[in-house]
């Protein structure tokens, strides 16, 4: 099973940016497709950002725009820049992993956006 860790979570004001981390453990991260999720309290998990292999991506309507996933296959790492944060976006943030029908989670990273 790959190992994940976020970070980069916090309070950040309305119309404000957070970059978030995540770190994965395997020597085959470049073929893990990768994908951030969140999940808000009596809300359910949703998809926010995907991206593949070939570093094709996909965005949840609600955050074209204005989030970027990214990775650095050099340092089995995955990205998720957000700007123009708003109160919808609070959140705890979750790291997802796939390689060979299997699907790994990271224990999430809280993120926070009020004034």
């Amino acid at each position: 099973q790959v190992q994940l860790v976020e970070s980069g979570g916090g309070l950040v004001q309305p119309g404000g940016s957070l970059r978030l981390s995540c770190t994965a453990s395997g020597s085959n991260f470049r073929f893990y497709r990768l994908a951030w999720y969140r999940q808000a309290p009596e809300k359910q998990r949703e998809l926010v950002a995907t991206i593949t292999v070939g570093g094709i991506t996909n965005y949840a309507d609600s955050v074209t725009g204005r989030f970027t996933i990214s990775r650095d296959n050099a340092k089995n790492m995955v990205y998720l820049q957000m700007n123009s944060l708003q109160p919808e976006d609070t959140a705890k943030y979750y790291c997802n992993a796939d390689f060979q029908e299997e699907s790994s989670w990271g224990q999430g990273t809280q993120v926070t956006v009020a004034s």
